[in-house]
C-alpha cells in the first residue's frame, strides 16, 4: 500500500512532524504517544527503548493506530491503521541517533544499560485528511 501522494511531504525525510502512535493495553484501553519517526519504502519506522509500554504493547498486540498532523496545519493529517511486521535492536542505537539529528539536531545519548528497539510498521489503510 503506498503513502497517499497528497501527504507525503508529512513523511519526507526532511520533515520534522511527529507521529502520534496508539497501542493497545493488556486490557484493550489505548495508549497514544508522540514519537520521531521515519519510513522505508512502505514502511514506517519507530524507535523506543526496550521495556517501555509502547514495546510492549506492540510486541504483545501487534495492531496499531497512527496520525501524521501537519505542523503547519493541525486540520492536515494523515491517519493509518497498521501492523508491526518486524522490529530488532540490531542498528536500534544508530536509528534513534539519526532521529535525534533529524528532529533536535544533536546527537541521542544513549542511557547507561538502555537498549532500543525499532519497529517497522506496514500501513493497511490510510484517511488522509486535507
Amino acid at each position: 500500500m503506498k503513502f497517499p501522494e497528497n501527504m507525503l511531504d508529512l513523511i519526507d525525510k526532511d520533515s520534522k512532524a511527529f507521529l502520534f502512535l496508539a497501542t493497545t493495553m493488556p486490557d484493550g484501553s489505548p495508549q497514544v504517544t508522540p514519537v520521531w519517526f521515519d519510513t522505508e519504502g512502505e514502511y514506517i519506522l519507530v524507535n523506543t527503548a526496550q521495556g517501555r509500554i509502547k514495546d510492549k504493547n506492540m510486541r504483545a498486540r501487534p495492531q496499531v493506530a497512527m496520525t501524521i498532523p501537519d505542523p503547519n496545519n493541525t486540520y492536515r493529517y494523515l491517519g493509518m491503521r497498521g501492523e508491526v511486521v518486524s522490529y530488532t535492536t540490531e542498528g536500534g542505537a544508530e536509528h534513534i541517533n539519526q532521529l535525534s539529528l533529524k528532529y533536535s539536531g544533536k546527537p541521542w545519548e544513549l542511557a547507561a544499560g538502555q537498549t532500543r528497539v525499532i519497529f517497522k510498521i506496514k500501513p493497511t489503510r490510510f484517511d488522509a485528511h486535507n
